[in-house]
């Protein structure tokens, strides 16, 4: 009887501490390796506690992690890759984690005349006016910011009449409605119809809600301007999450 009261205790004296040093996450250093001498701003990403850091110069990081976690690697220069932490690489100096560069292989290289190849874009000329979407355009006239002076001079005439009329606040919102399909256009070509349904979970018939809605998210739009799949695959995954719990709650 003694001796298992003295067990119990035993346990009850442990346990905590090693439900802490199981729970507890700490500094996990490492270094990413790869053909490359650029080998810093390489965005190191913690998933299961979503903290995330850079590399500095050559490669090096360090991040808050434990046993179990999955490190994302991403970058438009590599292959993104994802790293399950064990206890051993804690015992380590350092965590090395190779990448691959990613490369774009040619499967044939033909030489074409192109009509718009002229001296502004080969730089023997100063380039010419930035050339405007068909909404930037309207903009650009509706708020004055190119006057036209003719001879009628109603070259501030027309944004005061805008003003008044609304309709350079219309003109906005297309230009935020151009951007939009722009970004779910990118989406459209990354990922098949298959990925939404099967891997998000999300209804066929729900899927061009669901863009709309994943294009409302900064991190997500600045992750499409700079092309970086890797990362923007990750936070679809996340906003999916969130998108399903809404339409759940409706229901």
């Amino acid at each position: 009887m003694l001796k298992k009261i003295m067990l119990c205790s035993f346990f009850i004296a442990v346990s905590p501490s090693v439900l802490s040093q199981t729970s507890e996450r700490k500094a996990l250093k490492g270094k990413v390796m790869a053909y490359s001498s650029n080998l810093d701003g390489i965005y190191v990403l913690n998933l299961s506690s979503e903290k995330e850091t850079v590399t500095k110069e050559g490669g090096y990081f360090s991040i808050q992690a434990k046993e179990g976690d999955s490190l994302m690697f991403s970058s438009i220069h590599f292959k993104g890759k994802i790293v399950e932490v064990n206890q051993a690489d804690f015992g380590k100096e350092l965590l090395y984690v190779k990448l691959e560069t990613m490369v774009n292989q040619l499967d044939e290289v033909m030489v074409v005349q192109y009509k718009n190849i002229n001296a502004y874009d080969l730089g023997i000329i100063p380039k010419p006016a930035k050339v405007y979407t068909p909404a930037e355009r309207k903009l650009r006239t509706a708020t004055g910011v190119d006057p036209k002076v003719g001879l009628n001079n109603s070259f501030a005439l027309d944004p005061l009449l805008n003003m008044i009329s609304g309709r350079t606040s219309m003109l906005k919102k297309e230009l935020e409605v151009e951007k939009r399909e722009k970004w779910i256009s990118q989406l459209e070509d990354l990922f098949e119809e298959e990925y939404y349904t099967k891997k998000l979970q999300i209804p066929a018939e729900n899927i061009k809600g669901f863009l709309y809605y994943a294009v409302e998210n900064e991190r997500l739009v600045k992750n499409l301007n700079s092309k970086d799949k890797a990362m923007a695959t990750f936070l679809l995954g996340e906003l999916a999450k969130k998108y399903i719990q809404t339409l759940n709650d409706e229901k």
